[in-house]
Parts: structure tokens; C-alpha cells; sequence
């Protein structure tokens, strides 16, 4: 146990170094859009279910998320990247503003920024709409104004950190934010970043950067060698090749290796985990090239589909030469067939020429295996320090320079669950690299941004608070107990508001905890950086809700308040109104439950006038603590009409449709509207 927090201690002490360490971000920025409906029947028309949407989500994708990630864990994050001057480019700004990202986008009329929007029933992806051109390519003036904003990003970056040289994200997903011109300024501007991080579909467009740590997904990584294996001249290309892939793995296929006739024949197109696909099971999924581990679906992969988990049965590859149509994955992203990986014989050997695995010798073989046998060539095809090879559910395996290959694991979620993981896995892998932390170090840290990140559905965010608590310390406001009295409060407040943090104030009874509560209280705790509860007394309670009121003392009430993550701190008030704490913590941002607007919170104007602001956040349907309690007593006796109570507005999480509503775990670095 002594060694163990000891380990705990010394990847704690990582995460602190990294605390406002420099990152510049440049890549394809795009807006994650999530639509949360219902649905009862199906329609007339079609066997296709009739949706009632319930709420609206938007937060940061792509390098935009990247960024946010980098901000939420402690870096200071600047985005450059091209933008459309739309509504969803609107959008980005206020969810980039919210995170605390320095944004230097640039807009590019004319242009739509590129969203990815989800339709959800019963937290299940039903579809997915992609919109945004990935051949509307920038025309010369906004390939100049993108290099003058890079410029301009990187001495202002240097200038805030003291002459500290920057670090450098590169995510490049084939969306047109990256072209030649734009690659070939990074190349050589190499020297002016100390650190350099690339994600992307096409690492053989980048190798003259000599990045420091690259993550290729497992297709992106055999997609690599198998282009290396095909050509006859001695350097990779710096042009995207005509057929890159807009926004998805290249498919990967399994058949019959050669004089094996009548072995099964198996292909895994993009979308399944297999694949590497930024769909179900992929930490990321809908953020191209996230590919990280964290998080997947059990049981995806199929017995007997050999390395690459295939798990759809299919005619074996073509012959060498044959044109071959753009199939369609998982996820309804076109993927190219140009670039097929073939393992013979022990399952490891690569080729050009089409995707061929041993039924006897392949089933024994996983996806570590191979990725820990071409770590070396990936390193040398990549110009790379360290490479990262992530397995989605199968974790990771990373190598440095060393030779030595490195393994960690994740645990599989929902795919809902993993959106936007592959960008935590990559923000707290470069910090690490630019903290100078050893490569095992980084890999640990980065393995366990991406897994606590994908509690819930949405675009992942891991924030520095959370990394720091599942290492058993609690950051900045280690020392302090969740529990604490009015005037240790006070004390508390003021020493983390002079920390430049938000603090966020939320009060109820919360008698029966239920999950409509834990909503609240999550989406409550991401509108700033301190959360701080107040809980009604028992004679609070009880003269406001009635003499069996409350169902359990307040002690039991503040001991599960204080053990959820969300919360930060807990505090007992004996009165009926929180007023007199509201004016002792003086919130930045104080909260309450309901569909009405905030001008009819009672605490309203003090709130204002104390220089806060005042947020309302919907209910979560068929969660109350009033209902609980009915059929609790209900159990076993006739049913007794019951006065409805007025709605307690802690209990309920769901955010109102709306654009101005943004993804919870992408906006809690700061809070708009809130004073500086």
C-alpha cells in the first residue's frame, strides 16, 4: 500500500509541473453536436422510430477538443485553425471561450465549419450527421491569414510563458485545415517548439516534423506500413495522396492466406473495433483520428477474426491491382481501399497487396502483438521519438527509443461513452512529454485521462482536478475537507477565487439522493472549477417540507453529498434561505433546477448583485424525490392521492434545448459572463 501511494504521489507531482505549461494546437477544429431524444412508436411510413428531441448539446471536436482538453488539464492552450463564419462556427468560439482556450481561429467565409451531430434515444447513438466539405480547400488568402495567425500564436505563446518555447499539437484529419503549405511552414519551423504531438490520418504526410510522439489508431498505423511496403523510392510524401480519407480509418480487411483455399474468409470494414474505426469502441469516435484507448463495446469482436478483430463475415481481398470502390464503415464514412495490410505465415509480415491472415496461425495473434513487432519500423517511418499504437478496447502500446514496448489496458464503455477520449489520451500524453516526465510516466498518465473520462455520454473532457483525484489528491484544495463550516468556508472561497477559479453555489434538501440529483450536481460542477453545496438542516427541512420530512438526517445526507466527485465542498445552513451563504461565498455562478427562466430564482437579485450570474438547468424526467418517497409508502397499501409538491429544482440535470446550452464536460475550465 506504502508503494502505491507512493507511485500515486510521484505521477501527482507530473500533473503539478505541467500547470500552465505552453501548448500550441493547430488541425481540423469541429463542433460535436448532441441530440438527446425519446421515442414511444414507430412511424407509418417506415419501420423507423418517431423521436421527440428533449435537449440539445454542443461542445469542442477534433483539435478543438484537443485544445480544450490541454486547457481543462491544467496547459495553456492556444487553437489555430480555420473556422466557417456559420452559426456552428459561433458555437465553437463560445465552447473554446468557456474552456479557456485562447482562441486565435481563423473565420474563413464562404467555408462551413465541420459538425458531427449525434441522435440519441435511451443514451443510443441512432445516427450520425456529418456536414462540412472536406474538398472545400482554403484558398490562397486563407492559407495566408492561417500562417499569420500561426506566427502570431506562437511568439504570443512564448511571450506569456517567459520566453518558455512552445509545445506543438498537430491534428490532422484530412478536413483541409492542414494543406501543403501550411505542413511545410511547420516542417520548418520544427526548431521553434520543444515538444511536438501528431494525430493524424495520414502519417506519412508528416514526417519531415520529426515529432516527438505520434498516436496512430491500429489502421492508421498498418495503413502507414502497408503504403511503405508498396513503394520503390527511399522517402515518404509531404502531399495528401488524391484518395486520403476525409474522416475514418482505412478499412482493413481478414480473408484466406495464400494456399490456405477453403479457410474462412473474414473483413472488418471501417466502424468496427476491430478497424481501429472511431466508432463504437473507440475513444473518440466521431473525432477523426482520436483512436485512443478508454473505452469500446464488449464483445464487438468476433472469435476467429484474427489480429485485427474483424468481425463481419465477407469475401476475401482482391488480387494485387484491382480497383477497388469506396466501401462504406460502421459508421457511414466512406474509407478508401487503397491501402490494404496483408499478415501471412506467423501473422506479422506486411504487404501492400490485400489483408491476409493464417486461420491457424492469425487466431492466436492479437493486435498488441503486431503493434509491439513494427513499433521500430512505425518509429522510423514516422521520424518520431516515441510512438503510441492505441487498441481502443485493448488500451495501448507505446514505444520509445529505447526499443522497449510499453502495454496499458482500458475498460470497455458504451460507444456513446468514448467520444472525444483519444483527445484526452493525446493532451495529457504531450504534457507529460513537454514536462519532461520518462515515457512510462506519460503513457500511465495518459491512459488514465482517457479512461476517466468516459463516465457518461458526450464529448470527453478529463480535467485536472479529476486526473489529480484519481491519484488520490485533490489538487490545489488538497488539505481542505469536503465538509466544512460556514466560516472555514469563507477562507476556502476567497484563497481559490484568488486562483483565478470559479466558484459555483447549488442548495437543497437532497433528503433521497437519486440520480436526477447526480446530474445536477455533475453539470452544476462543470460550470466552473468549485463546486460548493449547501444542505438544509433537519428543522430547515422539516419547515419546509412538513413535520416527515426529512427521510434521512442530515448527516447521512452530506456523507454521500461529500463522496461524489462533483462535489468539492459541503455545508450545513440552518436557515430557511441560503442567502446569508450566498452572500459569505459570493458565487460567481450560482444554480438552480427548473424549466423557468433565472429572473424568477428568489436568490436572483442578490446573486446579480454581488457580481454573479444565475443559471437554471432543466429536469431529469421521472426523477424526484417525491416520487420516491410515494412509492416507498405506497408498497403494499391502497395508493392515497398525495399533494405534489413544489419541485425541489436541485433534483433534476436535463439542459433545455438550445444552442446556448454547451457540453458540460467541455465548459468547465471557465464560465461566460463571469468577471476576470
Amino acid at each position: 500500500m506504502a508503494g502505491a501511494a507512493a507511485e500515486e504521489r510521484r505521477l501527482a507531482t507530473v500533473v503539478e509541473s505541467w500547470l500552465g505549461r505552453p501548448v500550441l494546437v493547430i488541425g481540423d477544429a469541429m463542433l460535436d453536436e448532441w441530440r438527446f431524444a425519446e421515442s414511444d412508436r414507430l412511424c407509418r411510413e417506415a419501420p423507423a422510430p418517431v423521436l421527440t428531441l428533449r435537449r440539445r448539446i454542443s461542445a469542442a471536436g477534433g483539435a478543438a477538443n484537443t485544445a480544450v482538453n490541454v486547457a481543462a488539464l491544467g496547459g495553456r492552450a492556444v487553437l489555430v485553425a480555420p473556422v466557417g463564419a456559420d452559426v456552428a462556427g459561433d458555437e465553437l468560439h463560445d465552447c473554446l471561450d468557456r474552456a479557456g482556450v485562447w482562441d486565435r481561429t481563423v473565420a474563413q467565409p464562404g467555408r462551413h465549419t465541420p459538425v458531427k451531430r449525434r441522435m440519441l434515444a435511451g443514451n443510443q447513438i441512432l445516427l450520425r450527421e456529418d456536414s462540412g466539405d472536406p474538398d472545400d480547400a482554403l484558398d490562397t488568402d486563407g492559407v495566408q491569414r492561417l500562417l499569420t495567425a500561426l506566427e502570431c500564436a506562437t511568439e504570443e505563446l512564448r511571450a506569456a510563458a517567459g520566453g518558455e518555447t512552445p509545445t506543438l499539437v498537430v491534428c490532422d484529419y484530412g478536413l483541409g485545415a492542414l494543406p501543403a503549405p501550411v505542413r511545410a511552414w511547420l516542417v520548418a519551423a520544427r526548431d521553434r517548439y520543444a515538444t511536438i504531438a501528431l494525430d493524424a490520418h495520414d502519417l506519412a504526410d508528416w514526417r519531415g516534423l520529426a515529432p516527438t510522439v505520434v498516436t496512430p489508431s491500429f489502421a492508421e498505423a498498418t495503413r502507414l506500413l502497408a503504403r511503405a511496403a508498396s513503394r520503390t523510392d527511399s522517402h515518404l510524401h509531404l502531399d495528401h495522396p488524391a484518395a486520403d480519407p476525409a474522416d475514418g480509418p482505412s478499412e482493413l480487411s481478414v480473408g484466406t492466406a495464400p494456399g490456405a483455399a477453403g479457410s474462412p474468409a473474414v473483413s472488418a470494414p471501417a466502424g468496427m473495433p476491430g478497424a481501429g474505426a472511431r466508432g463504437a469502441g473507440v475513444p473518440g469516435a466521431g473525432v477523426p483520428g482520436a483512436g485512443v484507448p478508454g473505452a469500446g463495446v464488449p464483445g464487438a469482436e468476433a472469435p476467429g477474426a484474427g489480429v485485427l478483430g474483424a468481425g463481419v463475415l465477407g469475401a476475401a481481398p482482391p488480387p494485387a491491382g484491382t480497383s477497388l470502390g469506396p466501401p462504406t464503415g460502421g459508421t457511414g464514412e466512406p474509407t478508401p481501399g487503397e491501402d490494404r495490410v496483408a499478415m501471412t505465415g506467423d501473422g506479422l509480415s506486411v504487404t501492400g497487396t490485400g489483408v491476409t491472415v493464417s486461420a491457424l496461425a492469425g487466431e492466436g495473434v492479437d493486435r498488441a502483438v503486431l503493434a509491439e513487432a513494427r513499433l521500430a519500423e512505425l518509429r522510423a517511418h514516422t521520424g518520431a521519438d516515441v510512438v503510441a499504437v492505441t487498441l481502443d478496447t485493448e488500451g495501448a502500446v507505446v514505444g520509445g527509443a529505447d526499443g522497449a514496448s510499453r502495454r496499458s489496458h482500458s475498460t470497455p464503455v458504451p460507444a456513446s461513452h468514448a467520444v472525444g477520449a483519444g483527445d484526452a489520451y493525446l493532451a495529457a500524453m504531450t504534457l507529460a512529454l513537454a514536462a519532461a516526465a520518462p515515457l512510462p510516466t506519460a503513457a500511465q498518465l495518459a491512459q488514465l485521462a482517457a479512461t476517466i473520462t468516459v463516465s457518461d455520454t458526450g464529448t470527453c473532457v478529463c480535467r485536472r482536478e479529476d486526473l489529480l483525484h484519481a491519484l488520490g489528491a485533490r489538487g490545489d484544495d488538497a488539505g481542505h475537507p469536503v465538509l466544512v463550516a460556514p466560516d472555514e468556508l469563507a477562507a476556502i472561497v476567497e484563497t481559490q477565487r484568488g486562483a483565478g477559479r470559479a466558484v459555483v453555489f447549488t442548495n437543497g434538501c437532497f433528503d433521497v439522493l437519486h440520480p436526477g440529483h447526480v446530474r445536477y450536481l455533475e453539470q452544476a460542477r462543470a460550470l466552473g472549477d468549485l463546486l460548493v453545496v449547501a444542505v438544509n438542516s433537519d428543522g430547515s427541512v422539516r419547515r419546509l417540507k412538513g413535520p416527515d420530512r426529512p427521510v434521512n438526517p442530515v448527516e447521512d445526507r452530506v456523507a454521500l453529498l461529500a463522496a461524489l466527485a462533483c462535489v468539492d465542498h459541503v455545508v450545513i445552513f440552518e436557515e430557511d434561505s441560503p442567502a446569508g451563504l450566498i452572500e459569505v461565498v459570493r458565487p460567481d455562478v450560482y444554480v438552480k433546477g427548473g424549466d423557468y427562466p433565472p429572473e424568477m430564482v428568489p436568490e436572483a437579485p442578490l446573486v446579480r448583485r454581488l457580481g454573479g450570474q444565475v443559471r437554471t438547468l432543466g429536469y431529469v424526467p421521472d426523477r424526484s424525490t417525491s416520487a420516491i418517497i410515494d412509492r416507498i409508502r405506497a408498497h403494499g397499501h391502497p395508493a392515497t392521492p398525495v399533494e405534489p409538491e413544489q419541485v425541489d429544482a436541485r433534483r433534476h440535470a436535463a439542459v433545455p434545448v438550445g444552442p446556448e446550452q454547451v457540453d458540460a464536460r467541455g465548459s468547465r475550465a471557465s464560465t461566460p459572463g463571469r468577471p476576470a
